[in-house]
């Protein structure tokens, strides 16, 4: 079970640097890539704490569906073409992996140092399943989703208001 926390700590780390590299990056093309990245990363977070559902779901409607019109959109306007492989440098590329796995590494030292609950993450086993979400999300949260089916309901109505003005 020791390899459940490293891969969450390796993960998390990726998921931070795929941020940070989100933000920093001048091409459109290269920042969603990097989000991409870290949806990923967000739903291997979710699959280490046994939310299965959770990170499927995470995988196929965000880093899937989202981001796939996210790319379209950026191809669609031409920001900028795409890099030949040729112009990455892969030494870099590959300093960039070893040294999130060292500090990756490093945060689960740490974290072991301080006797942080590790335990805490085999407890979430039985809180990611499908069977309870709509458990959950039909009976102590039902009135929370009818009223953001309502307003999603009221939004689509106004953008198609909207959108029929300019059109006439």
């Amino acid at each position: 079970m020791a390899a459940a926390p490293f891969m969450f700590f390796l993960l998390a780390t990726v998921a931070v640097v795929a941020a940070i590299g989100m933000l920093i990056s001048r091409s459109p093309v290269y920042s969603a890539l990097w989000l991409v990245l870290n949806l990923f990363c967000v739903a291997g977070l979710y699959l280490t704490l046994n939310a299965t559902f959770i990170g499927v779901i995470q995988i196929l409607v965000y880093a899937g569906a989202i981001m796939v019109l996210f790319l379209f959109v950026i191809m669609l306007l031409n920001l900028e073409a795409l890099p030949r492989l040729e112009e990455i440098n892969w030494t870099m590329v590959a300093g960039f992996a070893l040294g999130v796995v060292v500090l990756s590494q490093l945060l689960y030292v740490i974290a072991s140092g301080f006797d942080l609950p590790m335990e805490a993450m085999e407890a979430t086993a039985e809180t990611g399943s499908a069977e309870l979400l709509g458990k959950h999300l039909y009976t102590r949260y039902a009135l929370h989703v009818e009223v953001a089916a309502v307003l999603l309901l009221a939004a689509t109505v106004g953008a198609v208001m909207l959108a029929q003005k300019r059109f006439q």
